[in-house]
């Protein structure tokens, strides 16, 4: 008798376990039936219906803020567990992600603006203002969406060069300047 609810406990847990695990992404993104996705553009991902919101300021909360400098990048990288949004609280951000059939899509963000990354896609975000800061705010549908920056992940995780020589089409001077933000220092 004990055995036996050993065995039911047993698969009992081996269900769950299978039920709690997430589908695996068969498309990009899910494109609304009657659309057709070649006519997809960036603002398919942007919410702009934030811009002219008038609650106080001091009424949302957050614990992480990023901001985005003058002039600078967040570089292309993918989160492969989870989708993001960002939310611009001030300033103008653009952003841009791509599929896997190398498609980009790009929107130029204003405040109160929400655009939505799709899982697994890369994208980046880049302030491209010479004078203003950007705030922005971004939440993923997880607490480990995980995140593969490229740069980092190509050119300092130790790939042989002469995969990356093939691969990017470059020489070797110009892979050692790309190397070299990524190399570790002493």
């Amino acid at each position: 008798m004990a055995t036996m609810k050993l065995v039911l406990v047993l698969m009992m847990t081996t269900i769950v376990a299978v039920w709690a695990r997430d589908p695996e992404l068969t498309n990009d993104f899910a494109v609304p039936v009657g659309m057709n996705a070649s006519e997809i553009t960036g603002d398919f991902f942007t919410f702009t219906g934030l811009r002219n919101f008038s609650a106080a300021p001091n009424t949302f909360g957050s614990k992480k803020v990023t901001q985005y400098k003058p002039n600078t990048l967040n570089p292309p990288h993918t989160h492969p567990r989870r989708s993001e949004l960002i939310y611009v609280m001030s300033g103008h951000l653009d952003v841009s992600l791509i599929d896997s059939a190398n498609k980009l899509y790009s929107a130029h963000l204003h405040e109160g603006d929400l655009f939505v990354f799709p899982q697994g896609r890369v994208h980046f975000q880049i302030n491209m203002s010479k004078k203003r800061s950007v705030l922005a705010i971004s939440a993923f549908g997880s607490s480990n969406a995980g995140t593969i920056s490229l740069p980092k992940n190509i050119f300092g995780s130790g790939i042989k060069d002469e995969v990356l020589l093939q691969a990017f089409k470059i020489n070797s001077a110009e892979l050692m300047k790309l190397k070299a933000p990524f190399m570790p220092t002493m």
